[in-house]
């Protein structure tokens, strides 16, 4: 069974219908990626799963339906939201922000997950007692990914985490995130404007146009597909 399934899932906001249908699965300690242009449906999409606009169809995650659950509840089963444009508290530290993240866990290993992001991020130890407001974006993007790890989550919804963020910088984000799939076996569902990357760092792809799934598979697939590259890999 996926960890996360959709199948038949339509979205909107209001009366304006943006996803169309969508079928789409993610399987434990998996990173998939969704492509598509400028008003594909991709943010909404994130948005649809994690509640936080109307949607319709099924919606499953470890088998438990999603579609009566609040952001909240959402994220009590599970399933963190990295938003675009990272969404973190800037009147607060880092520290502050990441205690954030742990908000609903009352395990005793959360000391432990603080060391685990400061390893991932040791910029973010060195910073732990700034503003969150006072850090450059991509030391902000960081702390929007630490913050979701301390929620312990079995997935991760990304929202473009390489926007307005310098190659170097990028390259840094993505290594992070197929460390923390790795290490930690969080499943990441991945949206992303960087197609090259995003297909790199992933193990499958869907391809989103007008709020419908056009082409999925396994991402090297999608790499060498020619319509792929033409349309999104830019070769």
């Amino acid at each position: 069974m996926p960890l996360l399934e959709l199948a038949g899932v339509s979205a909107g906001y209001g009366h304006r219908s943006v996803l169309h249908e969508i079928d789409l699965d993610v399987d434990e300690a998996e990173i998939v990626a969704i492509l598509g242009a400028n008003g594909a449906g991709k943010t909404t999409l994130l948005r649809a799963i994690s509640g936080a606009i109307q949607r319709a169809g099924t919606l499953l995650f470890g088998g438990r339906s999603l579609l009566n659950s609040s952001p909240a509840d959402t994220a009590r089963m599970g399933i963190a939201h990295v938003p675009e444009g990272r969404g973190t508290m800037g009147q607060l530290t880092v520290y502050e922000n990441l205690q954030l993240g742990a908000y609903a866990r009352s395990d005793r290993g959360i000391s432990g997950d603080f060391e685990r992001v400061f390893t991932y991020f040791p910029v973010l130890r060195e910073r732990r007692r700034q503003l969150a407001a006072t850090l450059s974006g991509g030391e902000q993007q960081m702390l929007a990914i630490a913050r979701a790890v301390m929620a312990r989550p079995r997935l991760v919804l990304m929202d473009e985490p390489s926007l307005g963020l310098a190659p170097r910088v990028m390259a840094s984000i993505f290594e992070l995130i197929g460390a923390i799939n790795r290490d930690l076996r969080t499943a990441v569902l991945l949206v992303e404007q960087n197609a090259v990357a995003a297909l790199d760092i992933s193990h499958r792809a869907y391809v989103l146009e007008s709020g419908r799934v056009a082409m999925s598979g396994a991402s090297a697939d999608l790499k060498a597909d020619e319509g792929v590259r033409r349309s999104y890999l830019g070769y």
